[in-house]
C-alpha cells in the first residue's frame, strides 16, 4: 500500500516511519512512503505557496496554484490515488474509516498550513475530508500521520499478530477491556484473580464487564450504540 504526504514539512513527518512497526512494514515492502512538496510546484518567483486572504481576516491561506499542479500530477500518475484533505472543519475520522480505507491501494493527504488550504482546492480534489477532534493544530501533518497510523496498522501483514485487531477499543462499540502484564503481584495490587485461573471462557466474560464499565466512564455514548446494536440483533 503507498501513501503520499502533500506536506511543507516533510521533515515532521518522515521521523515517524524510522522506528518500530511501521518501519518493518516498509522494508518488507508491505507499506511504500512518498513525499511531495507544493512548494517545488509554485510558479512563483520565490516559490511563494501562501498569499492573503480574499475578503480579510487574519493569516495566510494556501493558495490553489500549487496544488492544483501537484495534485494534477498525483492524478496524471494514478488515476485511483485516494485524496484526504486534513481540517478541523470536517467529519471526524473513526475506526471503521481506518479498516475502509486499508483496502484502498494509494492514499494521498493533504496536509494545509497556516490558515488553510482555499476552499477551491479542496472542491476541486478531496476524495474525503477529515478531522481528528475538535482542537486546532498547527498544520495537517499530525492529523495525516495519526489516519496513517490507523489505517497502516489493518493492512494484512502489517502487525505481527492480526487476531489483535479483532479484540481492540471500538471493534463492537467498547473500549477495549484492561491490560495485564507480569508479575502478577507488584507492590501488592494484583492481577484480578480471574485472568489467573485459566478458564477461558470466564475470562471473556470478566473481560467484555469490564469493558463495559470503562466505557460506560469514559464514553457512554459508545455503550448505548452497543445495547442498542445487541436489542436489534435479538
Amino acid at each position: 500500500m503507498k501513501f503520499t504526504f502533500v506536506t511543507l514539512f516533510q521533515n515532521i513527518v518522515e521521523g515517524y516511519f524510522e522506528d518500530s512497526i511501521l518501519k518493518r512494514a516498509i522494508q518488507k515492502n508491505i507499506l511504500c512512503i512518498e513525499y511531495i512538496n507544493p512548494r517545488d510546484f509554485s510558479s512563483s518567483k520565490h516559490n511563494k505557496v501562501d498569499d492573503t486572504a480574499v475578503g480579510g481576516g487574519a493569516g495566510m491561506v494556501m493558495n490553489p496554484q500549487p496544488l492544483y499542479d501537484v495534485l494534477n500530477e498525483l492524478k496524471t500518475k494514478d488515476k485511483d490515488v485516494h485524496l484526504i484533505f486534513l481540517t478541523p472543519v470536517a467529519k471526524p475520522f473513526r475506526q471503521n474509516d481506518a479498516k475502509r480505507l486499508a483496502k484502498k491501494n494509494h492514499i494521498a493527504f493533504v496536509s494545509g498550513r497556516y490558515e488553510g488550504i482555499d476552499e477551491r482546492v479542496i472542491e476541486k480534489y478531496a476524495d474525503e475530508v477529515f478531522s481528528i477532534g475538535d482542537y486546532i493544530l498547527t498544520g495537517g501533518e499530525l492529523a495525516s500521520l495519526v489516519i496513517c497510523d490507523a489505517v497502516s496498522r489493518n493492512v494484512s501483514g502489517v502487525l505481527g499478530n492480526s487476531d489483535s485487531l479483532s479484540i481492540e477499543s471500538f471493534e463492537n462499540e467498547l473500549l477495549e477491556a484492561p491490560s495485564f502484564s507480569k508479575p502478577k503481584n507488584y507492590e501488592n495490587n494484583c492481577v484480578p484473580s480471574e485472568y489467573l485461573k485459566g478458564n477461558h471462557s470466564k475470562i471473556r466474560s470478566l473481560k467484555l464487564a469490564l469493558s463495559e464499565c470503562k466505557t460506560k466512564f469514559f464514553r457512554p455514548e459508545q455503550l448505548l450504540k452497543h445495547r442498542t446494536r445487541k436489542s436489534y440483533e435479538k
